[in-house]
């Protein structure tokens, strides 16, 4: 094999993610690592440090880059975390597949308190994400949250130090970057639903190189890629983006799916949701539909509220 270029953001946690791809793909096809070079793209998402993502362009800003580079031949794949990939690729560019999905879970990491019930009156609560915004703000009116960009050790570091009282991270992230002891409290998915797309790893390559998807296809796990269709497609059906607080969550289990979506206000005082199920040969028909169902709920100007 001739090496193999796989194109990573530069986080700490992306390196360590592109890391387990490289690592997988050399122990399934019996290479040495080194033939597979990590390639850092640094990404506006990356640089844009001073605002939340929904006023500087969206998911895009975390994949565009890398897009380039795929397209440029630059790189042979690119490794994503899966809840930054839009819903609309560019037609250059596919999704191969993912790993299987770590723990989709978020966790709370908080100062003083045990849970989100225990954080003190009017605590401050960092977040960039509208959906974990608009969870915390449903449960905890009386809280706080403020914009808190930045890698998983800024965020974690900002708990410490006082400058926040809590945040909130995915346990996937934790985990891969040796963290997940740190984390306070685990929450629970049907009451704070992750984003569609958390704790999985997705590959992708140029549209029709079927020499780099058929190396990663021995590394590639069949039951993410049915939960992520759903979720996706739901995500779709919505065109849902950053601009909105929308969650959804699929797992699998003896060829069945099972599916749970909301739509919220980033305030959190409202809430719609949708719970879903089918066979797993049609995940990406049931988020379709889950995600049209909930439209019908929305009240007119929902989205984007």
């Amino acid at each position: 094999m001739t090496r193999l270029r796989l194109g990573t953001r530069g986080s700490p946690l992306a390196l360590v993610q592109a890391g387990l791809v490289r690592t997988q793909l050399a122990l399934a096809h019996g290479l040495d690592e080194a033939l597979i070079e990590i390639v850092v793209i640094r990404t506006s998402g990356d640089a844009i440090q001073d605002r939340a993502l929904a006023e500087a362009g969206g998911k895009g800003l975390f994949t565009k880059e890398l897009d380039s580079a795929l397209v440029e031949g630059r790189i042979e794949l690119a490794v994503h975390s899966a809840k930054d990939l839009p819903t609309q690729l560019p037609d250059a560019i596919a999704i191969a597949g993912y790993l299987p999905r770590e723990d989709a879970r978020d966790v709370l990491i908080a100062r003083t308190a045990a849970s989100l019930a225990e954080l003190p009156q009017g605590a401050v609560v960092g977040s960039a994400s509208l959906r974990r915004e608009a969870l915390v703000r449903r449960l905890r009116p009386d809280v706080r949250v403020v914009l808190l960009r930045g890698n998983v050790e800024t965020r974690l570091r900002k708990v410490e130090t006082g400058e926040i009282d809590a945040t909130l991270l995915a346990l996937a992230g934790l985990q891969r970057l040796g963290h997940a002891a740190r984390a306070t409290a685990i929450l629970d998915a049907d009451t704070f639903t992750p984003a569609v797309g958390q704790g999985a790893l997705a590959m992708t390559v140029r549209a029709g190189d079927g020499a780099t998807q058929a190396l990663l296809a021995p590394i590639l796990d069949a039951d993410t890629a049915a939960a992520l269709a759903c979720e996706r497609a739901f995500l779709h059906a919505l065109d849902g983006s950053c601009r909105t607080p929308i969650a959804g969550y699929a797992q699998t289990s003896l060829g069945a799916l099972r599916f749970r979506g909301l739509v919220l206000r980033r305030d959190g005082t409202e809430v719609h949701e949708v719970v879903a199920s089918a066979p797993i040969g049609e995940a990406a028909a049931c988020g379709a539909a889950a995600g049209r169902n909930l439209l019908e709920l929305l009240p007119s100007g929902f989205l984007g509220s």
